[in-house]
């Protein structure tokens, strides 16, 4: 589990979600699915990538949550 990745909807966090936030997220996720912390110049291609696509299915599900009288997409 990554513990250091915190929870990005309200009302956990005061306000709505920053790119800057959903990417920190995303890359402490792949950070700890791979077992690197900073990749090797010939991993850091496929590296960026999964953080990359990681932060847009992140910036979806959070789009498309319904939190309590809070209607989807935002």
């Amino acid at each position: 589990m990554c513990r250091s990745i915190k929870t990005l909807r309200p009302p956990v966090l005061p306000g709505e979600a920053t790119d800057d936030d959903i990417r920190a997220a995303a890359l402490q996720y792949v950070r700890k699915v791979s077992g690197f912390r900073t990749p090797a110049a010939h991993n850091r291609e496929v590296f960026e990538a999964a953080v990359d696509a990681v932060a847009r299915a992140t910036a979806e599900l959070l789009g498309g949550l319904e939190v309590r009288g809070r209607a989807g997409p935002r």
